[in-house]
C-alpha cells in the first residue's frame, strides 16, 4: 500500500519522520447512466442558467453567492493569498483526555509508520500516550486543506485519526428532541433483560455490508446470464405506535431467545 502523506510529528522539540497510510477501506460500486436504447454512455456538460449554452473550461471562473443570485468572483491568486503554509508537519499543540472530546469530532483514520531514524522517538510517543491516557491534538495539511487531528496509541502502532472542527457540528439544539416520557418500572425492567439477552462479546467478524454483498452477487448474476434476475423485495417490518411497551418488550425477549445461538459472554 502507498503512503498516501509524509512527514513528521512535531511535539515540544520532537520530530519523528512519518507516512501516513488509510486504516479503513470501503468498495464501492460505481454506475454510469445510459442510455436505455443502446446502452451508450451518458456524459455531462457545462451549461449556463442564463442562456443554456455550454461553457469551455476556460471560460469558466469561481464564484461565492453572498446573497441569492448574487456573486462575488474568487480567483486563483485569492486562495493563494487565503491558504495556510502547507507544511508536511503534524504540530501537535496539546495532549487531553480522549474522554472530553465529544465523539462525533472524529471521522477518518490513518495508520502512522515511523520511517528510518524515528522508530525510537516513535515508540516513545506511542507509549507516553498510552501511560498517561491522553491523545494529541494536531493540525495538519493534506492535500492542500487544513485539518485537525488526534494523535492516538493504537496497539503497538499510533493513529492519526481526522476530525471537524467543532464549528462544523450541527448545534445539538437544532435538534427536535422527543418530549420527556418517563418510564414505568416495568418497563425498564423489562428494557434490562431485552438487552440483556441480546449482549455479546464483541466479534467484529459478524457485521457485513448485506446490500452491497447482494448487490454485488446480483450483478455477478447477470454479468454470467446476460439476462434480467429480479430479486424478490424483502418485506419492509412496519412501525407502529406503540402503547403496551411491556409486553411489545415481552414479546421481544421470547423472539431473541428464539433466536438467539448460544450466547458469548459480555466483555
Amino acid at each position: 500500500m502507498r503512503a498516501i502523506w509524509k512527514g513528521s510529528i512535531s511535539f515540544g522539540l520532537v520530530s519523528i519522520p512519518i507516512s501516513l497510510f488509510p486504516a479503513t477501506q470501503r468498495e464501492e460500486l460505481k454506475f454510469r447512466l445510459l442510455r436505455k436504447s443502446d446502452l451508450s454512455p451518458i456524459n455531462y456538460k457545462r451549461v449556463a442558467e442564463a442562456d443554456g449554452k455550454e461553457v469551455p473550461w476556460d471560460q469558466i471562473v469561481k464564484g461565492y453567492e453572498y446573497e441569492k443570485g448574487e456573486f462575488v468572483v474568487v480567483t486563483d491568486e485569492d486562495f493563494e493569498r487565503a491558504d495556510v503554509k502547507a507544511t508536511q508537519t503534524v504540530d501537535i499543540m496539546n495532549f487531553v483526555k480522549l474522554d472530553e472530546i465529544n465523539p462525533i469530532l472524529f471521522y477518518k483514520p490513518y495508520y502512522m509508520q515511523a520511517e528510518k531514524g524515528g522508530e525510537k522517538a516513535y515508540a516513545l510517543l506511542r507509549n507516553a500516550l498510552e501511560d498517561s491516557e491522553r491523545i494529541g491534538i494536531a493540525k495538519v495539511v493534506i492535500k492542500t486543506r487544513q485539518h485537525l487531528a488526534a494523535i492516538k496509541a493504537q496497539e503497538k502502532a499510533l493513529m492519526l485519526e481526522l476530525m471537524h472542527f467543532p464549528q462544523e457540528l450541527v448545534d445539538v439544539s437544532e435538534f427536535k428532541a422527543p418530549a420527556a416520557h418517563p418510564a414505568s418500572k416495568p418497563e425498564m425492567t423489562m428494557a434490562g433483560q431485552l438487552i440483556a439477552s441480546m449482549a455479546t462479546g464483541w466479534d467484529p467478524e459478524q457485521y457485513h455490508d448485506d446490500y452491497h454483498e447482494s448487490l454485488r452477487k446480483m450483478i455477478d448474476e447477470k454479468v454470467q446470464h446476460g439476462g434480467e434476475k429480479v430479486l424478490a423485495a424483502k418485506k419492509a417490518r412496519k412501525a407502529t405506535n406503540v402503547i403496551d411497551l411491556v409486553s411489545v418488550l415481552q414479546r421481544s425477549i421470547k423472539e431473541t431467545q428464539k433466536k438467539s445461538k448460544p450466547l458469548k459472554k459480555a466483555a
